[in-house]
């Protein structure tokens, strides 16, 4: 097993290793190098993805799942589209408002793990399927408009300024990472008998990541509504999976307690950027996903290969 920071730079190591491809790419395709404007572009399609990914990764450190993502951007996105006015106050009241709409799903999610000791597939399985039911409530068609400050704030398209945002997550997870529920909820990922015998709140702690997944999750939809500048009710389904996946790229281990949630963003953009990068290469829309996932496969391999070396140098 990788150490959380040979994982972290693997998955680093495959980000870079992805731009260049692209960028090779689109110089053999275009002549020159990409713009900023498509590297603008990037960085607001990786973002949505990102922060879901950063809410995934926080339950698995605790050794659960959230299929619920998809559902809570899908709701959340519907309200941004469909309440969101232009009025900077309103405006802000909404956007709070959504951002609480994520966290009480996500609490919903806890309570039915931690307290009813239900089984985090079934449990978000179900509520998936509630707030995508919700989010067609919400915007039973595509269209809702967002308003263009929301838009120039979270995924200026004019400047890769969402990077800024990047470097907040990052801010946030190395102090989070420092606090007292950070900290247990690694050590709650790590052994969770060990945890609860020495006397931290264990059950506290998993609702307080689910309730952090919910979070991420509403925030993934505000920026996916900014990105779109509209609302679609069923465009939060692809993060199911690929928030998974992202974490997957990250080297945040399915048994708790290992990995970075920078690591998850740095698999998210990566994700973001095979996209791009089968389409330089003249792949066929209808097989890419089928690439996707050979990559998948190769990228989860290299990390065991490369998790075997170091067990063998040690």
């Amino acid at each position: 097993m990788l150490t959380q920071q040979a994982s972290l730079l693997l998955s680093l190591v495959m980000l870079t290793a992805t731009v260049l491809t692209y960028a090779g790419l689109y110089l053999a395709r275009q002549g020159i190098f990409p713009t900023t404007f498509d590297w603008t572009n990037v960085v607001n399609h990786s973002l949505p993805l990102a922060l879901a990914a950063v809410g995934q990764g926080i339950v698995v450190l605790t050794r659960g799942l959230d299929l619920s993502i998809g559902g809570m951007v899908d709701l959340t996105n519907g309200l941004a589209a469909t309440r969101l006015t232009g009025d900077p106050r309103l405006d802000g009241l909404w956007i709070l408002l959504i951002l609480l709409v994520g966290a009480a799903g996500g609490l919903v999610n806890g309570l039915l793990v931690a307290r009813a000791r239900l089984q985090p597939i079934l449990v978000t399985i179900a509520t998936l399927a509630i707030y995508q039911g919700l989010a067609l409530w919400v915007l039973p068609t595509p269209g809702g408009q967002v308003p263009g400050g929301l838009t120039t704030v979270l995924a200026n398209p004019d400047a890769p300024t969402g990077l800024v945002w990047v470097a907040a997550v990052a801010a946030a997870w190395f102090a989070f990472r420092r606090t007292r529920v950070g900290a247990g909820i690694v050590a709650l990922g790590n052994d969770p008998e060990a945890a609860h015998a020495s006397g931290l709140p264990v059950l506290r702690l998993t609702v307080i990541a689910y309730v952090a997944s919910g979070f991420f999750a509403a925030a993934a939809g505000l920026f996916l509504a900014a990105t779109t500048t509209a609302g679609d009710a069923v465009a939060g389904n692809v993060f199911v999976l690929t928030s998974i996946a992202a974490v997957v790229l990250g080297g945040i281990s399915f048994f708790g307690g290992r990995g970075s949630l920078l690591g998850a963003v740095a698999g998210a953009f990566t994700l973001t950027l095979v996209v791009n990068v089968l389409f330089f290469a003249g792949i066929d829309p209808l097989y890419q996903s089928f690439y996707q996932g050979l990559f998948l496969i190769a990228a989860v391999l290299l990390g065991n290969a490369a998790g075997r070396l170091a067990r063998r140098a040690r």
